[in-house]
């Protein structure tokens, strides 16, 4: 069941998703409330799971892996949990999602090198059940929304 959520909250989330650290009294004061309704809504926001944590986002201009790669997969289904497993244990899997149409999955990997790169890329592809990869390398980010 999704949680309903007012334009309150939704304000609250957007101030939150940009800068987790902004004080509350900004955050009141952008919203339009008081500074305990920010307390509480947040508070509430936490206890119903809407607000799964705080965590810190790296600068990629700063600290940015060498190499990352956008890369879909088409696979044989029987071998879907195997992969899975896999990817779950490699540090440089960023992100895997199962997706519709052509591909079955999309695999983010962040590598220290292109040689890095390659060799994953060429033993992901040898993987019993990988019938098809293909790989964009990602040269920059325009926009990024993503939540931690």
């Amino acid at each position: 069941m999704k949680p309903e959520l007012d334009e309150i909250d939704n304000k609250v989330l957007a101030l939150l998703m940009d800068d987790a650290r902004l004080p509350v009294t900004t955050i009141a004061k952008q919203v339009g409330v008081a500074r305990t309704t920010v307390i509480a809504r947040i508070a509430a926001l936490e206890k119903r799971g809407v607000i799964a944590g705080y965590g810190v986002k790296l600068n990629q201009k700063v600290i940015q892996p060498a190499v990352r790669a956008y890369v879909g997969l088409s696979i044989e289904a029987r071998y879907a949990a195997a992969l899975i497993r896999y990817l779950q244990h490699l540090p440089e899997t960023e992100t895997l999602c199962a997706v519709s149409g052509a591909i079955d999955y999309m695999l983010t990997l962040r590598c220290d090198t292109t040689d890095t790169l390659d060799r994953l890329l060429d033993h992901i592809g040898a993987m019993d059940g990988v019938r098809q990869t293909s790989t964009s390398v990602i040269l920059s980010k325009r926009i990024d929304r993503a939540a931690l």
